[in-house]
């Protein structure tokens, strides 16, 4: 058995973290890291105190809206929003910090992460928005997509 690497042990974080996620079509978690420390967390769905998807159904779904597409249209707010919203409500500073995603982020959530300071993000697996990319390359948002860790606990017994 071997340790996982500092990237796939924040990777793997964010995939359970995902888990939290009462969105009807996609599960993204988001781990914000500075110095191999996690500062705030966030998944996607309703806001705080509201009815969610898995209670109401997916509006998105019903009116057979594509993702990457239409964002008003949800209901959810964003992992990588949410990571950022905590932040701020806890006094956390996530100036130079990374974000580690389970999906690439909308062009919204990316200008949130430029003003947020955020210096790197890294993702395995890719959203239907790539417009993010361009934003990233011109503010230097260090942007890294590694391989999808292994979605399993080794422990010894």
């Amino acid at each position: 058995m071997s340790r996982p690497k500092w990237d796939e042990y924040f990777m793997k974080m964010a995939f359970l973290v995902a888990e939290r996620s009462t969105c009807r079509r996609h599960h993204v978690g988001a781990v914000i890291v500075r110095n191999k420390r996690i500062l705030t967390t966030g998944y996607n769905g309703a806001p705080a105190g509201t009815k969610d998807c898995l209670e109401l159904g997916c509006l998105r779904q019903k009116l057979n809206i594509p993702s990457g597409t239409r964002h008003e249209i949800c209901r959810a707010v964003h992992a990588e929003q949410n990571a950022i919203i905590q932040a701020g409500l806890h006094g956390i500073n996530i100036d130079g910090a990374t974000l580690y995603c389970t999906h690439s982020p909308c062009n919204l959530c990316a200008k949130m992460l430029v003003n947020s300071k955020i210096s790197g993000f890294v993702t395995c697996t890719d959203y239907a928005d790539d417009s993010f990319r361009k934003l990233f390359k011109e503010v230097k948002i260090k942007f890294e997509k590694i391989k999808k860790p292994a979605l399993k606990i080794s422990v010894l017994d």
